[in-house]
This record gives structure tokens, sequence and C-alpha cells, in this order.
């Protein structure tokens, strides 16, 4: 498997992964979005870019890869340096690298370097069996129009005895006589209802002001106020959360591992069981910190001093 595959699944997992002497992959999270040219609805998604500038070995991805395939990690460093170097000559070459499912680079004609990233693949796990939906805009005008014309050719059928029909004036006094009585129950429905409102609004004006009253003449403070004792309410601390490990192997039996971590106290690290990795196998730690930079010092002198095999892992 090459390493652009496990630069792939770093990227499910990190927002940057540097591939050493070559440059750093970055993403960055991508808001859904609408586009209107084509009506389509695209999920959030992770975007990729490329910076040549970040090329200094962090020890992700040569430890990810010697943990994979177990080897050493001084001779996973070695094995990518030298893919390294295809890419940098194929590069050299002005021959265009294709990355798998990251994207592609090449040279342009001031010999800068470009980088086009791979749009069918979203590393955004938040968005994973999430697809682009083409919803085509309803046209609301269109449809009225079409219904309106659809009524224009429905015919109407009138018979000979409709036609032959005089009206008449009695139909139109009945309608009279109808409005006319609908007006007459309406005016005296409202006046009924002015009447019961005035009514309601002076009986409830009487009993607010002898509410009033009751409350003036009151004392309230003719007894001792009561006094309550004072409560004390503890406040929780903020758990500090340690999301940075060296780790100093992953043993396939957990009996290994458990050695591991008594050698290692018996040396003074402040070693521990870290848990099981996404390949079943049990993780031990030289140490867990807060401080990224804390870690960082501290792998460095681990390395020379301990082991030149433990790497750092980082955890969200």
């Amino acid at each position: 498997m090459g390493a652009e595959q496990y630069i792939q699944e770093l990227l499910y997992r990190y927002n940057c992964v540097v591939v050493p002497e070559f440059g750093a992959f970055l993403t960055q999270v991508k808001s859904a979005f609408l586009q209107k040219s084509t009506n389509t609805f695209s999920p959030p998604t992770k975007e990729i870019s490329f910076n040549q500038q970040l090329s200094s070995n962090d020890g992700l991805l040569v430890s990810y890869m010697a943990n994979a395939q177990g080897v050493s990690y001084d001779e996973m460093l070695e094995s990518v340096l030298e893919t390294v170097s295809g890419w940098k000559k194929e590069l050299r070459d002005s021959k265009p690298l294709e990355l798998a499912g990251i994207g592609k680079l090449w040279f342009n004609r001031e010999g800068k370097l470009q980088f086009r990233p791979e749009k069918q693949v979203n590393y955004l796990t938040a968005s994973f069996g999430l697809a682009s939906v083409v919803a085509p805009p309803v046209i609301r005008e269109v449809l009225k129009e079409e219904v309106e014309e659809l009524q224009e050719k429905i015919p109407f059928i009138i018979t000979p005895e409709e036609r032959n029909q005089v009206p008449s004036l009695r139909p139109l006094l009945k309608y009279a006589a109808v409005v006319l009585l609908a007006l007459s129950a309406g005016v005296t429905g409202f006046r009924f209802y002015e009447e019961n409102l005035d009514k309601n609004q002076i009986a409830r004006t009487k009993a607010q002001e002898i509410v009033t009253r009751n409350i003036q003449e009151a004392t309230f403070f003719n007894a001792k106020p009561v006094e309550l004792p004072a409560v004390t309410l503890p406040v929780a601390k903020k758990k500090k959360v340690k999301t940075h490990h060296i780790i100093a192997g992953a043993f396939r039996v957990k009996a290994n591992a458990e050695k591991k971590i008594r050698i290692l106290k018996s040396k003074g690290y402040q070693s521990a069981y870290l848990g099981l990795s996404s390949y079943g196998l049990h993780q031990v730690t030289y140490g867990s910190y807060e401080d990224p930079q804390k870690a960082l010092t501290d792998l460095k002198r681990i390395r020379q001093k301990e082991s030149p095999d433990a790497w750092l892992l980082s955890v969200k």
C-alpha cells in the first residue's frame, strides 16, 4: 500500500498531515452550500490544500506507517524519503503527480508548485453517507399561468331551458330581505356587547379599588423578619484532559502490555494503559500531557535516551 493511502486515512482524523521533506496536506471544514447554476445542494465537507513550506517531519505519518507495517521508525522514515524523492523527480520532469484520493500536483510555467484537490472524496466523518442532491426550483408563476389557460379552455354548457328563462324580480327581493335581516342582527348584537362591556368594566374597577384599599390598610411588618441561613454552593472546577500521549508500544497480548508498563514505571516513567488502537492492539504510553510543547520535548528526549520508535499520539 502506497504512502498516499496512509495519508488519506490520516486526513479523516487530523487537519494536518506532513510528508517529510515534501510538504503538508491541510484540511478545512466547509459548510453546506447551494450551487445555483446547477441547483445542487452539497453537504459539509473538508477542503484539502497543500503547503510546500511545512515539510519538517512531525513523526505522525512515519509512526502511523511503521505501526501499520510492523517495522521500525527509522526503516519507515527511510522508505518515505525514497518515495518523496521519486515524487520530486516526477515533478522536475514536468510530469503531473497524481495522488489517488488526494489530488494533483504540478509545476506551472513560472515554476511554482500547484495543487488541485480531489473533489470526489469527503474527509469529514460527520458527513459520512451524505451525497449532493439536485433539486430543481418550483416555478410557481408558470404553474399559475398553465392553470389559468386550462380554465379558459373548459367549455360552459348552457341548456335551452336556462337560455329561455327570463330573470324575475322576486329572487332579488328575497336576497335583499336576507341582507337587511343580517345587518339588523349585527347592529343589535354590537349594542348588546357594548352594554355588557361597560358593565363588566365598572365591576372590575370597583373590585380593583376594594383590593387596593385593603392592601393599603394591611400591615406587613408587625412580625420579625425571617432570617434564612446562608447557602454555600460548590463550584465544579473544569477538569483538564490530557490529550497528548507518547506511545511506547502496541501489543496484541494485553499481558505483554502490562509487563511493559511495569518496566517503564520502574524506570520512573508515568506509564499507563491507553486502550485498543484502531487495529486492535493494546497501546502503552510513556506518559500523557496537556501541553503539546511539553509532550514534544519529552518525546525528543525519550527517542534519544530510551527508544527511537516512540511516537506522539494526539487525540481530539
